[in-house]
């Protein structure tokens, strides 16, 4: 990894090259020296900067969802907001967060592997006192959840992975499904302490309470997805493969569409003074000589110039010269 200098870094490293309180021969001989640089393989890296980058996009709009879905469920103030994005070895995860919370266990299929979502019991038991009617606040004192809260509970995180699947609409189509809830983070152990974790850290108010939501994914779960995090994945337009019988399709649709095609002979403008005064012989101008053609429209873009006549005692008008694509002739009104 080359560090990179700030600006400031770079001007006092000149002052001090010209006032010769630094000798550039040095610098050149400790650059040639062997760097050695201390790695910790418990926290292995294994989500480049751009990754990171990309995850944080994906659980911005996740956040935004899950914004939107609990503020309908709770009816109540719910803001989520992403406030951080990390890497860190899955055993670190466990021993972060307390003794009593709220884990929703699930896997995304296609993906292989299970991802956790940990909300901290302020957030979860007010969510709760919600459902069943109270303001929204949490307990001082938390207890283990009863079977009929744990259902309530599993019921209102299982429609929020909905959320998470439009999240990652973009990446690839998932079907997030709850697997197991559990209280104890002792108890769950779904990879090996060592691996390598992505955790998205949610800020969460509720009324005016207020806490965590994690979402741990670990490396092993979406790796093989990960080239589809780069920006390469983002900015590149892939080209879309039609389905059979797709254009033909489409062209039957189109054909049964229906426009309206108006001939103008040309306009004219009058006072309501002499439109009243309007009479059966009288002669309007028009701002169109005779030689000139007619403006054929197709809805409202002029797509043909035509001459008028008749065919078999029916008026008609007979297409002369075609406008070119997005043009339009000038003419006085």
């Amino acid at each position: 990894m080359v560090d990179v200098l700030s600006q400031n870094e770079i001007d006092a490293l000149l002052a001090a090259l010209s006032s010769g309180e630094m000798d550039a021969e040095e610098l050149k001989k400790e650059e040639t020296q062997k760097k050695i640089r201390t790695y910790d393989f418990k926290r292995a890296v294994r989500f480049s900067k751009d990754h990171i980058r990309s995850l944080t996009r994906i659980h911005e709009n996740f956040a935004r969802f899950l914004t939107t879905y609990f503020s309908a469920q709770l009816r109540t103030f719910v803001q989520i907001s992403v406030v951080q994005v990390e890497q860190l070895p899955y055993d670190e995860f466990i021993r972060s967060i307390p003794k009593m919370t709220v884990l929703n266990i699930f896997e995304a299929e296609p993906l292989e592997g299970r991802m956790v979502l940990e909300v901290h019991p302020n957030v979860a038991y007010a969510m709760l006192d919600r459902l069943l009617g109270g303001q929204g606040t949490a307990p001082s004192k938390i207890n283990a959840l009863t079977e009929i809260e744990t259902t309530v509970m599993e019921r209102i995180f299982s429609r929020a992975f909905e959320s998470l699947q439009e999240a990652w609409k973009t990446v690839i189509d998932i079907s997030p499904r709850m697997e197991a809830l559990e209280t104890n983070p002792q108890f769950m152990q779904i990879v090996s302490p060592n691996e390598t974790i992505a955790l998205i850290s949610l800020s969460t108010k509720i009324g005016e309470t207020t806490g965590m939501i994690n979402l741990c994914i670990p490396h092993v779960v979406i790796e093989p997805i990960m080239p589809r995090l780069s920006v390469h994945h983002w900015f590149v337009s892939q080209k879309k493969q039609r389905a059979p019988g797709e254009q033909e399709m489409l062209e039957q649709r189109v054909n049964r569409a229906k426009l309206n095609i108006v001939a103008e002979l040309g306009q004219s403008s009058l006072t309501i003074h002499e439109f009243l005064g309007l009479s059966v012989g009288d002669v309007i101008s028009l701002n169109r000589s005779v030689e000139e053609g007619l403006h054929i429209k197709v809805g409202d873009k002029l797509k043909f110039i035509g001459s008028p006549g008749s065919v078999k005692d029916r008026l008609a008008v007979q297409i002369d010269e075609i406008v070119s694509e997005g043009v339009e002739e000038e003419y006085d009104e």
